[in-house]
């Protein structure tokens, strides 16, 4: 549905503590850089960028707006998890399960320094 998909930050370097790590538990990677406006993660193409805002003015964060990658393994969400904190990132739900979602629903959150509200899930049942 989507090709890609883009988050406001203030300072792409510093963001790169927190989504290096954290999209690297993932399997993804750096494919793309622009200087200090921009870099994307992806397998072979830029799905993810980290992003200054074009209109040069101080980047936010969507009030109910959260983008979910897919894991793998449940250990996947807790790497993409630990990776994210250890970067300087902020718990927004620590890893486990959320049957109220869906009864193989297990998923981890936090927001990055612009707040921007990050999951992974898998929905494997173990």
């Amino acid at each position: 549905m989507f090709d890609h998909v883009s988050v406001g930050v203030d300072d792409p370097g510093k963001a790169r503590a927190i989504y290096d790590g954290a999209l690297g538990a993932l399997g993804l990677k750096v494919v793309f850089e622009h200087g200090d406006v921009a870099v994307a993660y992806g397998t072979d193409h830029p799905s993810f960028w980290v992003q200054k805002p074009d209109d040069q003015k101080p980047a936010s964060s969507g009030n109910g707006t959260h983008i979910c990658f897919k894991a793998t393994t449940r250990r996947a969400v807790h790497d993409f998890y630990d990776a994210a904190l250890k970067g300087g990132a902020e718990d927004a739900g620590k890893p486990g399960p959320r049957p109220d979602y869906t009864p193989t629903y297990y998923a981890a959150f936090f927001r990055d320094g612009n707040g921007n509200k990050i999951e992974a899930v898998c929905y494997a049942e173990s």
